[in-house]
């Protein structure tokens, strides 16, 4: 074992810092960095001063880079040497080490149809509970002998903006795309669309305890969420929503990761007015996420992460 060590030693000497690194980022598998750090405690803490696990990470999965501050201790990581606390950084750093291992090896990509687990609320509803947030988790439009779609309040002023809460079905997962359907009336005479103008999305988590959270929809009052009960961790640019009744696919510019599993479809103007009150609607049949690229993480990787 001593004369693997020195062999060890010497290979990582030889190669020189730079070089040693790109070696180690062709790595594939994340238990390999694992592996390696049981060879010496001189490549353990190479692996660690380097942040070679967090390399790996975002380059097999992107996405994080733009949650970098959510997964890190306060931003605070620093080199070693470079601060007059070095135990402080050291900690800072294995701590991360461990955290990016453990992300690493509890990704795994899954295709699911389920990506919603509950709708929680809605900023308005016209009638409920016929027109109810509920009705955007059912595929089609009617549900036996009756129209299924969420519809907000009627508006005067067609700019009035319109919001539908939901909770995903893992609490962090990796967010790619979004889908959303307007309903379209048709048992109004010629047929309308309630579309929204605009569509913009927000993830992130709720400010209460997660044993909580279950009870979101009791908590803002009904149907009406409040902005002060959820932390947005990402807002997408706004997207334009064509006035037709069909599934209308929203790219994300880059796949963001969601910690704390909330989604709130903001829909920005109102595209159609009702002829019987002149008034302004959004109509939804359908909020549909099963297309999405999803990340679930084991329970054991979150109470993990909970401890830290």
């Amino acid at each position: 074992m001593a004369q693997t060590r020195e062999k060890c030693g010497d290979l990582m000497q030889w190669l020189g810092v730079d070089m040693f690194i790109q070696v180690l980022m062709h790595l594939d598998d994340p238990s390999d960095l694992v592996r390696l750090c049981a060879v010496s405690s001189s490549w353990r803490r190479f692996v660690i001063e380097h942040g070679i696990c967090k390399q790996l990470c975002l380059r097999k999965f992107p996405g994080m880079c733009s949650n970098v501050d959510l997964i890190e201790v306060d931003n605070l990581i620093e080199p070693v040497g470079r601060t007059s606390d070095c135990r402080r950084s050291w900690e800072w750093l294995k701590r991360n080490h461990r955290v990016y291992a453990f992300l690493a090896r509890g990704l795994s990509p899954v295709v699911t149809k389920d990506c919603i687990s509950e709708a929680i609320c809605a900023s308005s509803t016209d009638n409920y509970p016929e027109e109810t947030i509920q009705n955007t988790l059912e595929a089609g439009d009617r549900v036996e002998d009756r129209a299924s779609y969420w519809s907000s309040k009627g508006q005067a002023n067609p700019d009035v903006p319109e919001r539908l809460v939901y909770k995903l079905a893992s609490k962090l997962c990796l967010v790619t795309e979004i889908h959303v359907q307007p309903f379209q009336a048709y048992f109004q005479y010629g047929f309308p669309i309630y579309s929204s103008k605009s569509v913009r999305f927000r993830l992130g988590h709720s400010k209460f305890p997660m044993e909580l959270e279950d009870d979101i929809a009791i908590v803002t009052y009904g149907h009406r969420p409040r902005d002060d009960h959820f932390v947005w961790s990402y807002t997408s640019p706004e997207f334009p929503m064509a006035q037709e009744s069909q599934l209308q696919k929203f790219k994300l510019p880059e796949p963001v990761l969601c910690i704390g599993g909330i989604l709130q479809v903001e829909l920005l103007g109102r595209a159609q007015r009702q002829e019987i009150d002149g008034l302004h609607y959004i109509w939804c049949s359908l909020v549909p996420l099963y297309t999405l690229s999803f990340l679930f993480f084991p329970a054991r990787l979150l109470q993990f992460l909970h401890r830290l």
